[in-house]
């Protein structure tokens, strides 16, 4: 899914709310079953009748400015279903094969009415869920990418478990009779963190050219796929699995013309694979972007995607001409359903009558389709993508919400008018006995929370036990100091020259929120809030001039807020990646402390960071709140603690009505960042599952 096709409208409402401080009680958090302000729908079991504790951090970073996305790790109680599941055997006789311009499954004619549904944007809990409603909604087919960054997080640490089981995933696919269609990658785009490359590539000097033919790219990316395809080799159809196509790359006609690097990819998936499996290529429908990204012969199936509402005719005839003759099924493997959002846009929306209409004419020419997204999910973690205009500048991180309007939305909700109108279309080409459709899941209100301060993040960073610290001449980069996701503190001292200077970062990646501090005659020395630099503007700020008794000291957070996971921009470094200037000169000698939060697949203990805050909640839990009076008039990032009890368990809504910009944790789960901006739009209902007895944090930017 990619930035270069033009956006649907979208009509949504939003709400504004102002920074809470650290000098004053934030107002409470509520936890609702509907309204109209930021809402974080929180996904769980309705198991249990008893009452059950959950607590809540936020750190509110106080300084506000542009836009981001969201990011959330896997609470402690999602373990490998590997187990769960019945095994695989093969089947002899079994085949999905492409003849005289149709596919066949076992020698019969065979119609892909698909649509994609990642298993990385759903928890493992709702899996079956998700799969139950795309059944019912005709589909006989899933789609889904494999984002390499959440199973190698780091190099060399694979991780299959929780929500990154993928094994356990395309079983139930099979379980419910679904067959899949396997985006391996490595690259994978989708709205997601580097196109799903591991930021860890960054940091490898020299440089990687990342979607070529350069041999050390081919290397990591050989050693990866000697590990995934292997696993995924059983799960082939002729083997008695779902799994009937598998893609090369992904889009690549939009991006280069390096042939050399698809043949590498084509003979390492048959080497794996086997010749019995469809690969495919996928790529706009348009014949420069085919002429780029597809493979001559008839070792691997060219398909196509194009704009919802284009006539698909010409573009099919076009399909055909790079297939071989009687190997070219029309298929449509990205039928955009609604869109995707960027912070600080309206929520995209689509009309259910036009998109119904527009696959009517798709399945009316016998002619294969997969709905995108037939079900969106959520950015859980830090995984959320960016896209770009037309330079790195101009940036548009994604929300963690990936709702993209599909019939299936976000929540898992189905009634609505666009499950509806699809499903009467789908059903007048579909040969499978409709299956019932689940009603929506129950919400629940479980009331306001009240918070109070347990910790600022400056008397955190100074804890060596909690905090990691790399020192340079010159600013480095996320990746460099080993800092994928999250934040970044960046430390250095100057002297006050006069009653003002002027401070500029000529390249910042992607959210600068400036302090300084000195200790002075009047014994200030806590940092205070300067303003915020961000991505594109790259504004200068001016600094206030202080009697310091010794150097200023001067602190600059700067936040991931997501890679780019399009375009030719792709190498897209976090951090500093410039020098720092005060009055026109460089500032040297750096330091580096890391913010540890942990992501969505890096363990399931809470971070050390969060943790310690919440050490210090449960010392002051009695008090009123932590009078803290010097920092009466300072914005300074500060975490927030509260609890709450709960009956029933069900899904319900974070509300952050009057809050600002931060993090969400519930439990060991970061459900990511929200950031109310004005009240024209309601940005994002992200899921997050309750597990009964755990604690529910929340976390500020």
């Amino acid at each position: 899914m990619k930035d270069r096709l033009p956006k649907r409208p979208g009509n949504v409402s939003l709400s504004s709310s102002s920074c809470t401080s650290g000098s004053r009680r934030p107002p409470p958090v509520a936890a609702s079953a509907g309204g109209t302000v930021i809402k974080l729908l929180t996904m769980a079991r309705k198991q249990s009748r008893r009452r059950t504790a959950i607590f809540i951090l936020v750190i509110c970073f106080a300084a506000l400015g542009t836009l981001a996305p969201v990011f959330a790790p896997l609470p402690s109680s999602l373990s490998s279903r590997s187990n769960s599941h019945h095994n695989l055997k093969k089947s002899d006789g079994r085949s999905f094969e492409i003849a005289d311009d149709k596919f066949w499954r076992d020698g019969e004619q065979f119609q892909i009415i698909g649509g994609d549904l990642h298993y990385f944007r759903v928890l493992p809990e709702y899996w079956e869920d998700r799969l139950l409603r795309a059944k019912a909604l005709g589909l006989n087919t899933i789609q889904t990418y494999v984002p390499w960054n959440l199973h190698e997080p780091r190099q060399g640490e694979l991780v299959f478990e929780g929500i990154a089981d993928i094994i356990s995933f395309l079983k139930l696919c099979h379980k419910l009779n679904l067959l899949v269609m396997l985006r391996a990658g490595p690259y994978i785009c989708g709205e997601w963190d580097l196109g799903g490359f591991p930021a860890w590539l960054l940091a490898i000097e020299p440089a990687l050219r990342l979607r070529s033919s350069d041999p050390p790219f081919l290397e990591l990316v050989d050693s990866w796929w000697n590990i995934l395809l292997p696993k995924m080799s059983p799960l082939l159809y002729t083997n008695g699995g779902p799994i009937i196509m598998v893609q090369i790359e992904n889009e690549f006609g939009s991006y280069g013309n390096d042939k050399a690097y698809l043949h590498h990819l084509v003979n390492l998936a048959r080497g794996h694979l086997g010749n019995d499996v469809i690969l495919y290529t996928t790529d706009g429908g348009s014949r420069e972007t085919l002429e780029k990204g597809t493979i001559s012969g008839d070792a691997v199936f060219s398909a196509v995607d194009f704009t919802t509402g284009d006539d698909p005719r010409p573009i099919f005839a076009l399909q055909k001409k790079f297939n071989e003759p009687g190997k070219s099924p029309p298929l449509s493997t990205e039928f955009y359903t609604g869109w995707l959002t960027h912070w600080g846009e309206k929520i995209a929306s689509t009309s259910a009558t036009f998109t119904a209409d527009s696959l009517e004419k798709i399945l009316s020419m016998n002619a294969s389709v997969v709905l995108y997204m037939a079900h969106g999910g959520t950015n859980f973690g830090f995984y959320n993508g960016a896209n770009s205009g037309a330079d790195e500048s101009d940036y548009k991180p994604d929300l963690t919400s990936y709702d993209y309007d599909a019939p299936i939305s976000e929540s898992g909700d189905v009634d609505n008018a666009k499950y509806k109108a699809l499903q009467r279309v789908i059903s007048k080409y579909t040969v499978e006995e409709p299956t019932s459709v689940p009603p929506d899941n129950q919400r629940a209100t479980y009331g306001r929370i009240e918070l109070q301060k347990s910790a600022f993040l400056f008397d955190i960073v100074d804890n060596p036990e909690l905090i990691s610290v790399v020192e340079s001449e010159i600013p480095l980069s996320m990746e460099s100091v080993g800092q994928m996701f999250g934040f970044v503190l960046y430390a250095s001292e100057y002297n006050s020259k006069g009653n003002r200077s002027v401070l500029s970062i000529p390249k910042v990646h992607d959210r600068a929120q400036v302090f300084i501090s000195c200790t002075s005659d009047d014994n200030r020395k806590r940092p205070i809030y300067i303003g915020t630099i961000s991505r594109g503007s790259n504004r200068a700020i001016d600094l206030p001039h202080f009697s310091c008794v010794s150097r200023t000291k001067i602190y600059i957070l700067v936040e991931n807020m997501g890679r780019l996971n399009y375009g030719p921009y792709i190498f897209d470094k976090k951090g500093i990646l410039s020098s720092v200037y005060v009055g026109g000169r460089p500032l040297f000698k750096w330091r580096m402390l890391s913010i540890p939060f942990h992501n969505l697949n890096e363990g399931r203990k809470i971070s050390s960071i969060v943790s310690d805050a919440y050490s210090k909640f449960i010392k002051v839990s009695s008090l009123e709140d932590l009078n803290y009076g010097r920092h009466r008039d300072n914005l300074e990032p500060t975490f927030y603690t509260g609890r709450f009890a709960i009956d029933q368990v069900k899904d319900t809504y974070l509300s952050f009505n009057g809050w600002s910009k931060g993090i969400a944790f519930v439990n060991e789960f970061n459900i990511g960042r929200y950031w109310p901006l004005d009240h024209s739009v309601t940005y994002t209902s992200q899921h997050q599952y309750f597990e009964r007895g755990k604690m529910l944090w929340l976390f500020w930017s």
